[in-house]
């Protein structure tokens, strides 16, 4: 029921035939995370924190821990940030902490700005202190200690006077 033959001959498969095996289920491929987006006409009061991109149109008045962060230009962030990579188009006001910071044409920074690199264009504005991060080195090994010998011997008598 309901098989038709093609035009070379050869059977088809139609709803007629049983199923050899169940289908499998089509195999997901993980999704590839987006950007949050804080919108223009936002105003967040508090601090904010993600595991993704953060893109910041609007206004937060707190601090911000991501691990990239992008401030457009009509974003504004009042408060310190904590990122491994930062691009700054809008207004900051408050500390930036990351690996890379990039201070783009229309950026104005005012706080201090730790970082492994930071990367400024000309026209960005930026008041503050650049610190350079700096990973701290491996100790070096301890040299191993030195015996040292210490000979004690009893006190002279002390000279009489007279």
């Amino acid at each position: 029921m309901f098989t038709k033959q093609p035009s070379n001959g050869k059977p088809a498969v139609g709803f007629d035939s049983p199923p050899s095996s169940a289908p499998e289920p089509p195999q997901r491929k993980p999704a590839a995370k987006m950007a949050s987006l804080l919108a223009g006409d936002l105003v967040i009061t508090g601090n904010l924190t993600g595991d993704g991109e953060v893109h910041v149109d609007g206004t937060i008045k707190g601090d911000v821990a991501a691990p990239r962060l992008t401030i457009g230009e009509s974003g504004r962030i009042e408060g310190a940030i904590h990122a491994e990579v930062v691009d700054v188009r809008g207004h900051v006001t408050g500390s930036i902490t990351a690996k890379q910071v990039r201070l783009l044409a229309t950026s104005h920074v005012e706080g201090d700005i730790t970082h492994e690199q930071l990367t400024m264009e000309t026209g960005a504005h930026f008041q503050g202190r650049s610190l350079k991060f700096q990973r701290p080195a491996a100790a070096p090994a301890p040299a191993p200690a030195k015996a040292e010998v210490v000979t004690l011997s009893p006190a002279a008598p002390a000279a009489s006077k007279g």
